[in-house]
């Protein structure tokens, strides 16, 4: 994990390429098309809402010729504490994973949270976080989600439940994204989406939610979090157990046709 970036500073980042682009003629669409981005990830790094990243300040620099003032920027970043060291080991292991099973009950996995669904969730949080810490966590979870873009994508399965996608977290307008924003990674190539109806008789992970791991060196490991911390678990007769547990969460849960067929008429009845 890399240590966090001073919220200011992306600030000032952000500006930098906003003053860059103008001058040289782009739009915000544009220039994402140039770079095989997103317009949303351009305009949250020059609203510093993101950070952005050393390969992304190289080949802006290069296109806008602009001397390599952007990647200077980057490089002299100033930088402030660390994540959690808990938080530090499952992500190095995620970015690097091949597989990853999610089982979640109460919140959308990071990986599927769309900017404003972030937001209101770092809003829930008890004690606040500062408006400077929300900007920053969230930028850090969309971070997160370049791995479901890349040219070899992980294999992905969630397993969500119904109660999170009828949660309105952050009120109708975020709802409605959410919505929309989850339909949208359904499709995308290497992953499946799940939904486990309410109202079952029987249910394989009463005992909470957790993720299953792969590393290309095909190790398994798992992951749970708690309300005040996380366990990182390697022991194979552990880790045999949570599989067996998804394994049996994929059978009760709707498939992925009538799973995306709940999201349609959830945005639909909006």
């Amino acid at each position: 994990m890399h240590p966090r970036k001073n919220t200011s500073a992306m600030r000032m980042v952000g500006a930098q390429l906003a003053c860059f682009r103008r001058a040289a003629g782009y739009t915000q669409r544009a220039l994402a098309e140039l770079v095989c981005a997103d317009a949303e990830t351009i305009a949250s790094i020059e609203q510093g809402r993101r950070v952005l990243k050393p390969e992304l300040a190289r080949e802006l620099d290069a296109l806008l010729d602009t001397k390599g003032a952007l990647m200077a920027a980057v490089e002299n970043m100033p930088e402030v504490d660390r994540y959690p060291l808990w938080a530090e080991q499952y992500m190095d292991e995620e970015q690097r994973a091949i597989a990853l099973s999610f089982y979640a009950n109460q919140v959308l996995p990071g990986l599927l949270q769309n900017e404003e669904y972030a937001r209101a969730v770092f809003r829930c949080r008890v004690p606040s976080f500062s408006e400077d810490e929300i900007t920053f966590q969230v930028g850090a979870r969309l971070d997160r989600q370049d791995i479901l873009h890349r040219k070899v994508p992980p294999s992905l399965s969630f397993v969500l439940s119904e109660a999170i996608i009828r949660d309105r977290l952050g009120g109708h307008a975020v709802y409605k994204g959410m919505l929309r924003h989850l339909l949208e990674c359904a499709r995308l190539p290497g992953l499946a989406l799940q939904i486990m109806p309410l109202g079952r008789e029987t249910h394989a992970a009463l005992a909470g939610p957790f993720i299953l791991l792969e590393t290309p060196e095909l190790q398994h490991l798992a992951y749970t979090e708690t309300q005040r911390g996380s366990q990182f678990v390697a022991d194979p007769d552990e880790v045999s157990i949570l599989a067996r547990k998804y394994a049996m969460l994929r059978t009760q849960a709707l498939n992925t046709e009538e799973s995306m067929g709940l999201l349609d008429r959830l945005l639909g009845e909006l």
